[in-house]
């Protein structure tokens, strides 16, 4: 067996994505990113859409950087994206406009005509995912409310990493991580949710066939490989990994012992732990928990945050006022300024859509009669904070579902470089918070890549080699009563204003 391989990661972000070579020796999987782009989106006519073709081509570019690169020692290439958005194909395989943004209004008021139709229990415990207003369900349930002419000649829909493997490869498939994500997929039987489908008056037939992570969907195409430099198409395999950039994330965490929780942080921050079976208890919908497929035959049994989004938008506000400030200029600030001035709940309606963030942060510290953050500083640090106590919330609740206390948490993604945040979060939680690795999604596409390929034994088997290859850091609590009565307050005013609109 050759063992000096190979294997593309196409990680796509909801504001960057990348090409991550990882090249396995047999020993060390050793990680370079070859290609960086913005996951841009367009605003026409007061609607947000994907710029897909965009997106796409920044792909094509960076699997040639790899092929220039690598040669044909890239034998696969695996593709991992956010969640719950998708495509239309029509009858000839031709894509049907730029696929929307999850975060556009058209999923207005759409959770309660859902609801009218059929109880937001019932369809948790068909589909075992929590109501979120960009649910697929969602987006898929305004078309049909508004007579889109896309439904009429629609012949398949493809979620976002669905769409890219047919492009690059020609086969349409869905694969099950990221089919999980959309509120209309069965976590029992594996299959859609027909009975929800049929509630909202959306037709099963746009529904292909499910794959498991680790399912080679075919060579590339001759057209691709052609485009990209590849010697031959079927030297190349596509293969449908994790392809939820969260289920990537977790398989990608390094091994460990003891009952580890994840935290895969981002722009969302998604907080919880693997299961073996679907927890679809009437104590799960009520304690705000989803049920997420992962690789491997996993659960991951998880709760959404409104995560670095209050950064990174308030980073975009201060942009458009005229200072561009790093990321890492940003946690200085905040690691400088005055703790425990107030707390905000990120998850409040008010901060989901994009606009002024710090205006917004101030005004709901007003109307909750807390201090207002006037400095920079502040409002960075305000948000560190008041993550890390809702994580303690969350924290809480996701106890009461494990077999014995949780000992520990585990951080991957970008927003694990945070050191304040992950020491927050030590203090806040009271136990051990392992930092990394930052490449955890990029990691688990590869290793999942690796395994079907029969490269290594299994998923497990490459997550101790992602432990072999990278190093991780370990934040200790302290201040832990300090803590504690931060979270009250967070609980405090999640309490008295949940019904207030601020």
């Amino acid at each position: 067996m050759d063992k000096s391989r190979v294997a593309l990661a196409v990680d796509l972000g909801a504001s960057s994505g990348r090409v991550v070579a990882g090249e396995f020796n047999g020993e060390i999987l050793k990680m370079e990113e070859i290609h960086r782009f913005p996951t841009r989106n367009v605003c026409v006519g007061g609607s947000y859409f994907w710029d897909i073709l965009f997106i796409y081509d920044e792909i094509l570019k960076g699997l040639s950087t790899a092929i220039v690169h690598y040669g044909d020692r890239v034998k696969s290439i695996g593709v991992d994206t956010w969640g719950v958005d998708y495509g239309w194909l029509d009858g000839s395989g031709k894509l049907m406009g730029n696929p929307y943004q999850y975060r556009d209004s058209r999923t207005d008021g759409m959770r309660e005509l859902a609801a009218s139709r059929m109880d937001e229990e019932a369809i948790f415990a068909s589909t075992g995912v929590q109501p979120m207003f960009f649910n697929t369900l969602y987006q898929v349930l305004s078309e049909v409310e508004e007579g889109s002419p896309s439904l009429k000649s629609a012949t398949q829909l493809l979620f976002i990493p669905d769409l890219l493997n047919y492009w690059l490869s020609g086969v349409a498939v869905n694969e099950r991580t990221i089919a999980s994500t959309s509120q209309m997929l069965n976590p029992l039987t594996g299959e859609w949710a027909l009975d929800v489908l049929d509630r909202m008056g959306i037709s099963g037939g746009y529904f292909g066939d499910v794959v498991e992570p680790g399912s080679v969907v075919g060579p590339l195409s001759a057209p691709v490989a052609e485009k990209i430099g590849a010697a031959e198409a079927d030297s190349v395999s596509v293969i449908a990994v994790g392809s939820h950039d969260t289920a990537s994330a977790v398989a990608g965490r390094p091994a460990g012992e003891g009952r580890r929780a994840f935290l895969s942080s981002g722009t969302w921050s998604l907080l919880g732990m693997e299961a073996e079976e679907p927890i679809l208890a009437a104590e799960a919908y009520e304690q705000g928990f989803s049920n997420e497929m992962g690789v491997g035959g996993k659960v991951r049994f998880l709760t959404n945050i409104c995560g670095l989004w209050l950064l990174q938008e308030c980073r975009a506000q201060w942009i458009k006022d005229g200072e561009k400030l790093s990321f890492g200029e940003m946690a200085a600030m905040a690691e400088e300024a005055t703790p425990f001035l107030s707390v905000i709940d990120p998850n409040h309606p008010s901060f989901a859509k994009e606009g002024d963030m710090p205006n917004k942060i101030r005004k709901y510290c007003a109307d909750t009669g807390q201090a207002v953050p006037e400095s920079k500083g502040q409002l960075l640090r305000l948000v560190t904070e008041s993550l890390a106590a809702t994580y303690r919330l969350v924290w809480d609740r996701l106890q009461s579902f494990s077999e014995g206390p949780l000992e520990s948490l585990n951080v991957v993604g970008g927003g694990c470089q945070n050191e304040l945040l992950n020491q927050c979060t030590a203090n806040a939680l009271g136990v051990p918070v392992t930092a990394g690795p930052v490449e955890a999604t990029a990691m688990g596409n590869i290793i999942t890549q690796l395994a079907a390929a029969g490269a290594i034994e299994s998923i497990d088997a490459g997550q101790e080699l992602i432990r072999r290859s990278v190093e991780t850091k370990t934040f200790t609590p302290r201040d832990t009563s300090l803590w504690s009565e931060y979270v009250d307050r967070l609980r405090s005013v999640i309490e008295t204003h949940k019904t207030q609109k601020v």
